[in-house]
């Protein structure tokens, strides 16, 4: 049998063992718990606290590589808060928890890290975001609003005395715009002790348990300079050119469109004057599918045609990897008590939300490590990546709800 399979078949039953024996708390059943209600009413009653803390940690300059002085923020905010054993690690990911008693942890994620476009406009506009109505308006807000809820959750859990079945993990990771690095090293921490992990990525409006897999190339071409009146061929942009051309011909995003499978090329970059002809350029590569052997079919016919134009033109190519976001599928997700008390939840919050099988976020890694994990996703504002960007109040007190919720009734949380 397939390791990936095996080992989903084994995360799902292990899930499904821990609901049975420790009689997890249905949804209706915590929603006619009055310290649940108090609790909700907790997040409703303490939104612009959180905006404020949105104002300050989303401030905070913190592009891929650089998230330290965020972390620390965050970690002063979960020992604030009162979560135990909060440490940073050295990617650098955040980490706090409420303990439990099965020895098994829940796991709950958010992204620490920016775009470096965010950290540009940060820099050019040199002022915190701002309150503004029912929006935290400025760069940095979009992003860390998934970090300020899980918290605003935990404090809501800690404040009303409940103590969960299991470990409810915290953790805001590094790098996930850039690889997946905190990710990969939290799974790593938690991967014997965690049944189930949670990508908070908004309110729930779309739900995804499985994982599209995602490889991001720069390809370089390399070939001979020259002034335009001695430059002739070969010339390197001519490389570039035929090479995309059949690159964009490859056959499996039509015959495998079904499987998500796709291929795009969406940066062309060389050369900088008129009348110089380049030594080098490159040019992106976008390769995704949920099958990794059509991934790893459509990268080796891109190397097979980069060795035909190198033999055609004499212009060489390297393949230099950017990123890779690994693909899986657990059999059984969907049924499961996570997948399926989730949608009840985000239908309790006002969604309707859809499902997917095609995540493209933290939850890859775990996904693909064996291990049952969910995206919660929507729209968390507007203008990501803009410098008038904004993130959404109401929308971050409904993230912080799932959240609580979700520990409640997966994390089998009771008030004490």
């Amino acid at each position: 049998m397939n390791r990936l399979i095996a080992t989903g078949l084994f995360s799902t039953l292990l899930t499904l063992s821990f609901s049975l024996s420790a009689q997890p708390r249905t949804l209706d059943e915590a929603l006619a718990d009055n310290t649940v209600q108090a609790a909700l009413q907790q997040i409703t009653d303490s939104r612009l606290q959180a905006a404020q803390e949105l104002v300050e940690i989303g401030g905070i300059i913190s592009p891929s590589g650089q998230e330290h002085e965020r972390a620390a923020a965050v970690a002063a905010l979960m020992q604030g808060i009162g979560l135990q054993n909060v440490e940073i690690t050295n990617s650098p990911n955040v980490i706090g928890l409420i303990p439990g008693r099965s020895g098994k942890a829940l796991v709950f994620v958010s992204t620490l890290d920016d775009l470096a476009t965010v950290a540009e406009h940060q820099r050019a506009a040199g002022t915190l975001p701002v309150i503004d109505g029912e929006r935290v308006v400025g760069p940095g807000t979009n992003t860390s609003l998934t970090t300020i809820e899980i918290l605003s959750a935990a404090k809501a859990l800690i404040d009303h005395g409940f103590v969960p079945e299991h470990d409810l993990v915290f953790a805001a990771v590094a790098e996930e715009e850039t690889g997946l690095r905190g990710m990969r090293d939290l799974f790593a921490a938690y991967q014997d002790k965690a049944f189930a992990f949670v990508d908070v990525l908004g309110e729930g409006n779309s739900i995804s348990y499985g994982a599209l897999g995602i490889h991001w190339w720069r390809i370089h071409a390399f070939g001979p300079a020259g002034h335009t009146l001695n430059g002739g061929l070969p010339n390197v942009n001519q490389g570039i050119a035929r090479a995309v051309d059949r690159i964009l011909q490859i056959t499996e995003p039509q015959t495998f469109e079904h499987r998500r499978t796709r291929l795009n090329v969406a940066v062309l970059n060389s050369g900088a004057v008129f009348n110089h002809k380049p030594e080098t350029g490159w040019f992106s590569l976008d390769v995704r599918s949920l099958d990794p052997e059509r991934i790893q079919s459509m990268e080796q016919k891109v190397q097979d045609i980069l060795a035909q134009v190198t033999t055609e033109l004499g212009i060489r190519f390297e393949m230099e990897e950017v990123s890779k976001t690994p693909p899986g599928q657990i059999p059984g997700a969907l049924g499961s008590p996570l997948v399926q008390t989730s949608l009840a939840i985000s239908n309790y919050l006002g969604n309707n939300p859809s499902l997917s099988d095609a995540g493209s976020a933290n939850l890859n890694v775990s996904i693909a490590g064996g291990t049952l994990s969910i995206g919660i996703a929507s729209e968390r504002g507007g203008r990501r990546g803009f410098p008038d960007e904004w993130a959404d109040i109401p929308v971050m007190e409904r993230t912080a709800k799932n959240i609580l919720l979700t520990a409640i009734t997966i994390g089998n949380a009771r008030a004490q």
